[in-house]
């Protein structure tokens, strides 16, 4: 499960990258400036839960849990829904769209709390490879 995690990683990271550049050069002189500052939040959540799936992924090769990994599916579900919101929001113009951003918002807080959970509980033990089989 953790090389599930580092590869969503990887590829909400690059596209995250990848829309910050079309948003950048593409969408600038296209979108009215407060939709322009819309898609750039979506960017950003995107790419920040893209580095939580990171830590995820290296939680889960430490300690493995439930917790740790229903951090991750919230985690990507939070950046499907939340910044996949805003970024069809903005593209279409769809704005109902917007009603169902706090729902990934929901996810993503649920997933930092479960995380620092895992995490607590992972580095609270000795490490994997010390402890008795």
């Amino acid at each position: 499960m953790a090389r599930t995690f580092w590869a969503l990683g990887a590829v909400f990271g690059f596209l995250g990258v990848a829309a910050g550049a079309f948003g950048a050069h593409a969408l600038r002189a296209r979108v009215e400036p407060g939709l322009l500052a819309v898609f750039e939040t979506a960017v950003r959540y995107q790419m920040y839960h893209a580095l939580g799936l990171f830590a995820v992924a290296l939680l889960l090769g430490r300690a493995p849990s439930r917790a740790a990994r229903a951090a991750g599916w919230l985690f990507t579900g939070g950046i499907l829904v939340f910044s996949g919101s805003l970024y069809l929001l903005v593209l279409s113009g769809v704005r109902w769209l917007g009603a169902i951003t706090p729902i990934g918002g929901v996810a993503f807080l649920a997933g930092w709390l479960l995380l620092g959970r895992a995490g607590w509980r992972a580095f609270s033990l000795p490490p994997r490879a010390e402890r008795p089989h």
